[in-house]
């Protein structure tokens, strides 16, 4: 279980992390993140990353979709300490994420965790 300390659970945290942050997708989720509020003095308190998450009714029945919401707060208890201080992240399940295996959604959010955690930002190409 995702300590409490660690968890998102308001209404404007889901909306900075989805409005202002990055985003990485992957075929069966999509991650946002929001880096926080910059680097924190070593003594300082810096505010523990949280993390929520976002699965529809697209993802499939309510048992279905508790499921992929238990695996998901699993897998990011575990990579949550490893997120700068202060980041918010909120996790969508996509639709083919309640036939994905535990191994297929972890992968999937590394590999998003991985590309956001890419110290240069991407730049868009010009139109």
């Amino acid at each position: 279980m995702l300590p409490y300390q660690h968890r998102l659970r308001r209404r404007e945290d889901f909306a900075t992390a989805v409005r202002r942050g990055r985003r990485a997708g992957r075929p069966t989720l999509v991650v946002h993140l929001n880096s926080g509020n910059g680097p924190h003095a070593p003594g300082e308190n810096a505010p523990a990353a949280r993390a929520g998450f976002v699965v529809s009714k697209a993802v499939g029945s309510a048992v279905e979709r508790n499921l992929v919401k238990r695996r998901l707060r699993h897998l990011m208890r575990d990579r949550v300490a490893g997120l700068p201080p202060g980041s918010l992240v909120v996790v969508r399940a996509l639709p083919g994420a309640a036939q994905a295996g535990f191994d297929r959604l972890s992968g999937d959010l590394d590999a998003a965790l991985r590309r956001l955690s890419d110290s240069s930002p991407r730049k868009k190409a010009p139109l």
